[in-house]
C-alpha cells in the first residue's frame, strides 16, 4: 500500500473545481477519467476490475437521478476538525438532495437544528454519530438524528480512536463537545462498554429509544471476518451496517495508518455482503460502504459487491475548495476547511451548489454505467 494512491493529482482537482463551480459534466468526466486511470496505475482493486459485457438498455429506463442521490451520504467529518463554514455547507447540500451528511464525532450546534433560510434550507445533519468519546451526545441531539451512528472503528485507522489536537479545540468547539477549549480530545479506540456484541445490541436498544424514528447504524472496518460481526449487527437489530476501507480518512490520520493499515473496501463489503445472504440476514439489513468514493464507477463496483448506500468524503471538499496540502492536523489548511483559525475560515469559497453538482455528476455517470450494464435501478 502506497499511502499516495488516494491523492488527487493538481489537473483532477482543477478539472473537478472548475465542473462543479460551472455545473459542466463533460469536465466531471475528464476528472472521472484522471481518477479511473489512477485506481488502475495504483492496483486498487477497483481498479483491477472489469464490467462483464451485459445486455445493454436505453438510459431512459435506468432510474433518475434523484432516486439515485437518496442513497448518497458524506462522510462522519467532525465539527472541530473541519470548519463550521465547510460543515454547515455540506449538511445544506446533502439536505437539498435528499440524500444524509454525517456530524462525524464532534456533535452539532443546537442552533443549527431550527435554522432555515428562504429557499427552505436546512443546516441539520441527518446523521448523528456516537463514538466512543461521546463528545457532544445529549439527548437533544440525538432527538434530532433520522439516522443514528455508532462508530466502532474507523477505515484509515483501525484499532485507533479519533484525536483532535488541542490546537484545534477552540472555545466554540470546547462548548459543543463539552469539553476544555485547548486541551486535545481523543477518543479510545474501543467503547469502554462495549466489549461484547450483545454490549454493542445493548447500545442499540438504547438509541433506539432514544429516538424511534431514527435508523441505527453501526460503522465497521474492511478487515478479514468483518462479516461475522456484520452478521451480529444485523442480529442485534441495527438498521444499516457501514464498511469502511482503509483509503478514506486521510485528512489527519498518522501517516503510519496511511501506509500500513487496514484494508480496500471491496474485500471487507464482498466478504459482509456474502456473510449476510448465507446466513439469511441480507434482507434485514442495509449495507453501505465508504472510503474513497471519488467516480461514478467506484459507486456502481460497490453496488455490484452489495452495497445500496454510499459515502463520500475526500472528493466533497475538494468541491469546496480542499487543495490536498496534507496539514488538517496542523489547523493551517490554506482553503478555510480544515482549520478553526479565524482568519484562514475567510478564505473558504464553498458553496453548497459545488457539491450538489458533485453529486448529481456522480449520479448521472452511475446512471450511463448502469444503462450499459442493463440494469434498471439500483436495487437490481
Amino acid at each position: 500500500k502506497d499511502g499516495e494512491a488516494h491523492l488527487l493529482s493538481p489537473e483532477a482537482i482543477h478539472s473537478l473545481q472548475k465542473a462543479v463551480k460551472v455545473g459542466d459534466y463533460e469536465l466531471f468526466k475528464k476528472y472521472a477519467q484522471l481518477v479511473n486511470e489512477q485506481n488502475q496505475k495504483y492496483f486498487t482493486l477497483r481498479g483491477l476490475l472489469q464490467f462483464k459485457d451485459r445486455q445493454p438498455i436505453p438510459i431512459e429506463e435506468v432510474e433518475p437521478i434523484e432516486a439515485i442521490m437518496k442513497r448518497f451520504k458524506t462522510g462522519a467529518m467532525s465539527y472541530g476538525s473541519i470548519s463550521k463554514e465547510a460543515h454547515e455547507t455540506l449538511a445544506i447540500a446533502m439536505n437539498r438532495i435528499g440524500g444524509k451528511s454525517n456530524t462525524g464525532e464532534g456533535g452539532e450546534d443546537p442552533e443549527r437544528y431550527t435554522w432555515t433560510n428562504e429557499q427552505g434550507d436546512s443546516k441539520n445533519s441527518a446523521i448523528k454519530q456516537v463514538a466512543s468519546g461521546r463528545f457532544g451526545v445529549t439527548s437533544l441531539y440525538l432527538s434530532q438524528a433520522k439516522e443514528i451512528q455508532i462508530k466502532m472503528a474507523q477505515g484509515a485507522k483501525p484499532g485507533e480512536g479519533g484525536q483532535l489536537p488541542g490546537r484545534k479545540v477552540y472555545p466554540s468547539i470546547a462548548k459543543v463537545r463539552h469539553s476544555t477549549p485547548g486541551v486535545g480530545l481523543i477518543s479510545p479506540p474501543p467503547h469502554h462498554d462495549i466489549y461484547s456484541i450483545e454490549d454493542l445490541a445493548e447500545l442499540i436498544h438504547d438509541l433506539k429509544n432514544s429516538n424511534r424514528k431514527a435508523r441505527i447504524s453501526v460503522k465497521l472496518v474492511s478487515e478479514v471476518g468483518v462479516g461475522t460481526i456484520a452478521a451480529g449487527v444485523a442480529k442485534a437489530h441495527a438498521d444499516v451496517v457501514l464498511i469502511s476501507g482503509f483509503d478514506g480518512g486521510t485528512g489527519a490520520s498518522p501517516q503510519t495508518s496511511i501506509k500500513h493499515a487496514g484494508l480496500p473496501w471491496e474485500l471487507g463489503l464482498a466478504e459482509t455482503h456474502q456473510t449476510l445472504v448465507l446466513n439469511n440476514l441480507r434482507s434485514r439489513i442495509a449495507v453501505e460502504t465508504d472510503g474513497q468514493m471519488k467516480t461514478g464507477r467506484d459507486v456502481v463496483i460497490a453496488a455490484l459487491l452489495g452495497a445500496e448506500e454510499f459515502g463520500f468524503s475526500t472528493a466533497p471538499l475538494v468541491t469546496l475548495g480542499c487543495i490536498m496540502m496534507r496539514v488538517c492536523h496542523l489547523n493551517t489548511c490554506p482553503a478555510g476547511i480544515a482549520t478553526q483559525n479565524p482568519k484562514l475560515r475567510e478564505s473558504f469559497t464553498g458553496e453548497p451548489e459545488h457539491t450538489v453538482n458533485f453529486m448529481k455528476f456522480i449520479a448521472q455517470e452511475v446512471r450511463e454505467l448502469m444503462a450499459e450494464l442493463g440494469f434498471r435501478t439500483i436495487n437490481e
